[in-house]
């Protein structure tokens, strides 16, 4: 994340002022500008020892006190902003667990989807073995139909040839 990024993150969140600057002054703390203005003040004050412009004691003296109370205003801040992101980091777990749950109903959902699918399935196959059913008695129909219609031209034709027999026994 990006200094933008994270200085629009602690505006939109309502934090008091205060929390802004020392959210800051921590990320300054960790910057190369903070590097260099560092050294120069322990070039500096070990240039005063060195020239003799202030007693040794007195430079170590100060420079022990300020690089204490740095490290410890440093501390308290660092703790801030770990305090700060261990909110996010919450809220973020809880986002994850409520994302894990969205993928929990939309497997059992897809599962859901499947099993019409296959059951849909089986319906099809089942439709298909009826009209393959429906269509071989058709053809048997058709085909009786047709022995039918033979039988019965056979049929006539014999009761024609039996009429006309008959009628030649008549006349004779």
């Amino acid at each position: 994340m990006d200094e933008k990024q994270l200085n629009e993150e602690i505006r939109t969140e309502k934090t008091p002022r205060t929390v802004y600057f020392f959210e800051y002054l921590t990320r300054w703390t960790g910057s190369i500008p903070s590097l260099i203005v560092h050294t120069i003040l322990f070039g500096g004050a070990f240039a005063l020892g060195f020239f003799h412009v202030a007693p040794w004691d007195s430079v170590l003296l100060v420079l022990t006190t300020l690089v204490s109370l740095e490290a410890i205003y440093l501390s308290l801040l660092i703790q801030m902003t770990v305090n700060r992101h261990s909110e996010s980091l919450k809220e973020v777990g809880e986002d994850v667990e409520g994302i894990q749950e969205d993928i929990e109903e939309i497997t059992e959902d897809v599962e859901g989807i499947q099993e019409d699918i296959e059951e849909i399935t089986e319906d099809v196959e089942g439709i298909q073995e009826d009209v393959e059913e429906m269509t071989e008695e058709d053809a048997e129909d058709a085909e009786l139909e047709k022995r039918h219609l033979v039988s019965l031209e056979q049929l006539t034709k014999d009761v024609q040839r039996v009429l006309q027999d008959l009628e030649k026994f008549k006349k004779q």
